[in-house]
């Protein structure tokens, strides 16, 4: 039983190593595709040649972030073969669809338009060259869109159906899928999440650059640029967060919990804890600072509507483990004899809560046998680690209404042609540059962190998803990506500080600025 346990947080660890390395590139890629094709644009219509010159400066920076961008990235999608063959077996009818879209986007159409756009500027009309760039640009945000697909269906899987014959989910409805309210909300919310990121590391550089009476020109309309594209990515990340968080808070009770550190259901309208420190041992906050009467608005847009607090979401979770319990039971049955129809009938009764009672047989391998104490014990492990998600929740939001703030004051002084004299602006250009990539991995932690303990939400529980690999060959996979991914991490640093200080002047990937 504890090997198990082993098999399962080594293979959770390794996957959220590969995730949070990967996700350091992914944001960039995305908001700065869209960035270069806007800086492009205005060279076209206007014939300006410092916007070209922009285009083919951060351009280069680009280049360097999605070329190991997407070595990173490969190694993802065959985890879900190596370590997780149990969950690949159950949802591959489902998640197959987007996953190979996904690698469609990628491999052929943004892979096959970025070398275009490199190299393609003295072989192609500048209309030609600027329709290449957008589609790099559509290319890698069409490209996470099917990975958020995917994992809305994770998240909220309303799109598919048992098959107690296969013992696998069966998609119903592609459209549905594509289209549920919590894939196209994270698809927007993690595209212009990107967006900031680009804005502030453009800015960032900027800021540098004009502290240090270099590249001026260049310098002072990339940083107007990126902080007007930022002020509006940095309202839309928030207001779509909003929209999230309201979309997660009513079908995922138990994150709601999480984030909030709310233990004990509250009489409505509950207040919002801006500060816990959350004993998930004890299940109580050993300390709180609190804003009365301000969560039930926020989440449910009401005064009056319940928040269930852990207590409530464990006692739910008690009911349904019962009522599942028969269907498991039937299962069994039907793997012998598939015809058996009432045991087909029985299924189909209790199957909604199938999945709570395999999360119970984590702790009773024998359900019918299931004690009081493994009642409590499968429930418990319902709420997802509370600090964890808690705090990550409020560095994601601070470090969104810092982002929000710094962008608006740098969009005015920039508008104002007084950025040059805010020299405290640009002093902290560049300290700003790491907010976003922590916003997005804190923001990361809460999408995934809080869907435990389910791989998919509420049917399969993580447990039950693991291949059955030893506990030697985890640690040595795990060990293995994390130093090369630490290297590739070496790499990106390495190279966009060269090119950085080297400015854009020097070393160039494109054609010559002629």
């Amino acid at each position: 039983m504890h090997s198990l346990q082993t098999v399962v947080d080594l293979s959770r660890w390794q996957f959220a190593a590969t995730a949070l390395y990967h996700f350091l590139f992914v944001p960039l890629t995305l908001g700065l595709s869209f960035l270069l094709a806007a800086m492009e644009t205005v060279y076209v219509t206007t014939g300006r040649k410092i916007y070209k010159d922009m285009a083919l400066f951060w351009g280069k920076l680009f280049a360097i972030n999605f070329a190991l961008g997407v070595a990173t990235g490969l190694t993802m999608e065959f985890q879900f073969g190596t370590n997780w063959s149990q969950y690949s077996r159950f949802v591959g009818d489902v998640f197959g669809a987007p996953l190979a879209i996904e690698g469609l986007m990628a491999f052929f159409l943004e892979s096959t338009f970025v070398g275009l756009m490199f190299f393609g500027w003295d072989r192609m009309s500048r209309g030609k060259h600027l329709l290449v760039t957008y589609m790099v640009a559509l290319g890698s945000n069409l490209s996470a869109l099917w990975i958020l697909v995917a994992n809305g269906f994770m998240q909220s899987p309303r799109e598919a159906v048992f098959n107690p014959v296969t013992m696998r989910l069966e998609l119903t409805s592609f459209a549905d899928l594509i289209f549920s309210g919590d894939a196209q909300a994270k698809f927007v919310h993690t595209s212009i999440a990107g967006y900031v990121t680009a804005a502030m590391f453009v800015a960032g550089i900027s800021g540098w650059y004009m502290l240090r009476n270099r590249h001026m020109e260049l310098a002072k309309r990339s940083f107007r640029m990126a902080a007007l594209f930022g002020v509006f990515a940095s309202i839309g990340v928030i207001s779509l967060g909003d929209a999230l968080g309201f979309i997660d808070g009513g079908a995922q009770p138990a994150k709601l919990v999480a984030m909030e550190a709310m233990w004990k259901t509250r009489t409505p309208p509950a207040g919002f804890n801006v500060i816990a420190f959350p004993s998930q041992k004890q299940q109580r906050n050993l300390y709180e600072i609190q804003i009365p009467k301000l969560l039930t608005p926020l989440v449910t847009r009401t005064m009056d509507t319940v928040i269930p607090g852990a207590d409530e979401v464990e006692n739910q979770a008690m009911v349904r483990m019962k009522d599942g319990i028969p269907a498991v039971l039937a299962l069994k049955t039907l793997s012998a004899d598939p015809t058996n129809q009432p045991a087909l009938a029985q299924f189909k009764a209790h199957e909604q809560d199938m999945g709570y009672a395999l999360l119970l047989k984590r702790y009773a391998p024998d359900l019918r046998a299931a004690t009081p104490a493994d009642y409590q014990r499968a429930a418990r492990a319902v709420i997802p680690n509370v600090a964890v998600i808690f705090w990550s929740f409020r560095v994601m939001v601070l470090a969104g209404f810092s982002m929000l703030f710094y962008l608006g004051v740098a969009a005015y002084c920039s508008l104002n042609n007084r950025v040059q004299d805010r020299r405290w602006l640009l002093k902290l250009a560049p300290w700003l540059i790491p907010a976003p990539f922590i916003a997005c991995e804190a923001g990361w932690l809460v999408a995934e962190m809080g869907r435990q303990p389910w791989t998919v939400y509420g049917v399969l529980p993580t447990w039950m998803s693991v291949s059955t690999h030893s506990v030697g060959y985890l640690v040595f996979s795990l060990t293995g990506f994390v130093l090369i991914y630490s290297a590739f991490i070496v790499v990106e640093a390495y190279l966009m500080l060269k090119f950085i200080r080297k400015g854009p002047d020097e070393g160039r990937l494109a054609a010559p600025l002629h």
